[in-house]
């Protein structure tokens, strides 16, 4: 599914920080400043910009806050300006939107709840020391406040055609299919010994329904039935996660009907009788036309937005004094066809990725930014192919404009199928996302005192319980749970899923050697319904293995249009001689410097690539 959020749209336009992280200006506003606004910086629609509140930005920009140089600080300038003209439009243009004070006291009181400054002094002092009054703190609130709700009326004005929302559920029935479910009842109870007694009775032909209603923890007011409306007791179909993992694995293996042995989670034990099981398929548009409806609508929603921000920025009129400190640079970095691409759009798509701030904490920023900026253009190159593709299609996509890209190319794949042996094959080469991890439950305790440890061993291999044999022996009880390898500490992980052959059984299950651990202490640990790793069977994960194969076949089969389309269009780029322009000019002491060199991972894939 598309999955792309506001938070996702904001950023790609840069003014996230700015219209949405409301307290900001609090936290960034630099100290001594609000007496004075300083020279005009920018004048946008005919509205000036002051020095002290591109000084707030800038000190809220962690890229101009680290005092770049060369190419990196040349896009970030570049972008800052973008970002100013971007978000002072949208405050101008919500300017009409009604925010009440009450609003604005509730945005306030919960900013001063969150900075520990609900004493009034404090807040007062606060203020102060940050050069801010609290008229000016809740007039940038109103218009934050403003912002946001002239988004959602923005993206809520977006109401999808009966036409939009057939084309969205054909392009990701995929995400609509039915899991695999069962019909069943189940028992759940504490004791080991009344679970196998009370699985014997069932399957010598006792009515599970009335054992569950006598007998059950959970549900026995519904004789067991998963699935049932309140007040009544017939099941209705349940998928996996419903169930504890090893009660869904011993549940879902019978496709036939049947009732599990006692299934052992999280300290009770479970039997499930499997009325029906229902192998995973498609769903029909009716019977999920709720769920279409809310995607869509947010699809479309999103799309009205990234439209509505583009169409403000080509109406913005900018000036820029003499004196100032911004530059009004935003040249052409490519050209699709007729349209172009900016430095501005470029330098927010690059400015914003995560990765980016990781690297500039390791003084790669420079590098980072060359070798991120050619590779984003690249994809932005591909989307403005990819959305010339979907207006000659004809069909009704919605969305920002990665959807759409994402959107034409599930269209051109829809038709690719796979056959048995290419969806075996695939389960062959990926054996490592068909196998089932080893898993156990493990308690035990932690002793301060060697004696003690062996003391509580030499007990547990004869029985009891092992919460009261740890308190006895003055220990800490360890409960780790049902788990799987790498998930406990360092030292149990080794001792479970590394010791061959086990450890010695008893009444509790194998008790473990007294194992002195690093961080002082000895343990000793319990371990239960030990599972091996192990391969699931191709028949029992076929429908999983042909969903991925040919989600793998159309992605291939999509990269390889793109690639056709891209040798056929007309695409101009210029990005090299743009960021030449940023290059400071060479001198003799930078001549001799080694190059730094990185090969940091992909940051996006091709955006709306199917992925398998």
């Amino acid at each position: 599914m598309f999955r792309i959020s506001r938070k996702a749209v904001m950023v790609i336009f840069g003014i996230l920080a700015l219209a949405f992280a409301a307290g900001a200006i609090l936290l960034f506003t630099p100290q001594g400043q609000g007496k004075t606004k300083g020279k005009t910086e920018i004048i946008v629609n005919g509205k000036p910009v002051y020095e002290v509140d591109v000084a707030r930005i800038r000190a809220n920009d962690p890229i101009l806050g680290s005092n770049p140089e060369g190419v990196l600080k040349g896009v970030a300038e570049a972008g800052l300006t973008e970002r100013l003209i971007l978000y002072y439009s949208l405050l101008q243009d919500s300017s009409r939107v009604r925010v009440t004070s009450s609003e604005v006291r509730k945005q306030l009181d919960q900013i001063r709840e969150r900075l520990g400054l609900t004493d009034r002094k404090a807040y007062n002092d606060f203020l102060l020391s940050q050069g801010l009054t609290d008229a000016q703190v809740r007039s940038e609130l109103r218009g934050q406040l403003q912002i946001q709700k002239r988004i959602d009326q923005v993206e809520g004005g977006a109401k999808p055609s009966d036409q939009e929302l057939k084309t969205f559920f054909e392009l990701n029935q995929q995400e609509y299919r039915n899991d695999e479910r069962i019909v069943a009842r189940q028992i759940v109870v504490d004791d080991k010994k009344l679970a196998q007694d009370l699985y014997n009775q069932a399957v010598s032909g006792a009515d599970f329904a009335e054992l569950a209603k006598k007998n059950s923890k959970v549900g026995a007011e519904q004789s067991g039935a998963l699935g049932a409306a309140a007040g009544k007791s017939d099941p209705t179909p349940v998928t996996a996660i419903v169930f504890p993992d090893p009660v869904a694995t011993a549940a879902f293996k019978l496709k036939n009907g049947g009732i599990t042995q006692p299934v052992e989670a999280g300290g009770r034990f479970y039997l499930v009788k499997v009325e029906k099981y229902l192998p995973a398929g498609e769903s029909s548009f009716e019977e999920v036309k709720d769920r279409v409806l809310e995607d869509t609508k947010k699809a479309k929603g999103q799309g009205a937005l990234e439209a509505y921000i583009e169409q403000l920025r080509a109406k913005a009129k900018v000036k820029i004094p003499a004196d100032s400190s911004l530059k009004l640079d935003n040249p052409v970095v490519a050209k699709v066809g007729d349209v172009e691409i900016k430095l501005g759009e470029l330098a927010q798509a690059v400015l914003s990725n995560q990765q980016l701030g990781q690297l500039m904490q390791q003084g790669l920023g420079e590098l980072a930014v060359q070798f991120f900026m050619p590779q984003r253009l690249d994809q932005m190159i591909d989307r403005e192919i990819l959305l010339a593709e979907a207006k000659k299609s004809g069909q009704s996509f919605v969305g920002p404009k990665d959807l759409i890209a994402s959107f034409v190319q599930q269209w051109h794949t829809k038709d690719v199928k796979i056959d048995e042996a290419e969806a075996k094959k695939y389960y062959q080469d990926n054996l490592v996302r068909f196998t089932e991890q080893a898993s156990a439950r493990v308690t035990g305790g932690t002793f301060k005192d060697e004696a003690k440890a062996k003391a509580f061993r030499a007990e547990a291999l004869k029985g009891g319980r092992v919460e009261d044999l740890v308190k006895k022996f003055a220990g800490e009880l360890n409960d780790y749970g049902v788990v799987n390898p790498g998930v406990l500490p360092p030292v149990p992980n080794r001792l479970v899923f590394l010791t061959k052959g086990g450890f010695p059984k008893g009444p509790l299950g194998e008790v473990s050697e007294v194992v002195k651990l690093e961080t002082g202490g000895f343990q000793v640990l319990v371990v239960n319904n030990r599972v091996a790793e192990q391969i699931k069977n191709y028949a029992d994960v076929a429908e999983q293995a042909r969903q991925e194969a040919l989600q793998q076949k159309r992605s291939r089969v999509a990269q390889e249009w793109v690639a056709g389309l891209r040798k056929l269009a007309k695409v101009e780029n210029k990005l090299a001689e743009v960021l030449k322009t940023f290059e400071p000019p060479k001198t003799e002491e930078k001549k001799d410097q080694p190059a730094g060199k990185i090969t940091p991972p992909d940051p996006t894939t091709k955006p709306g690539t199917p992925k398998p």
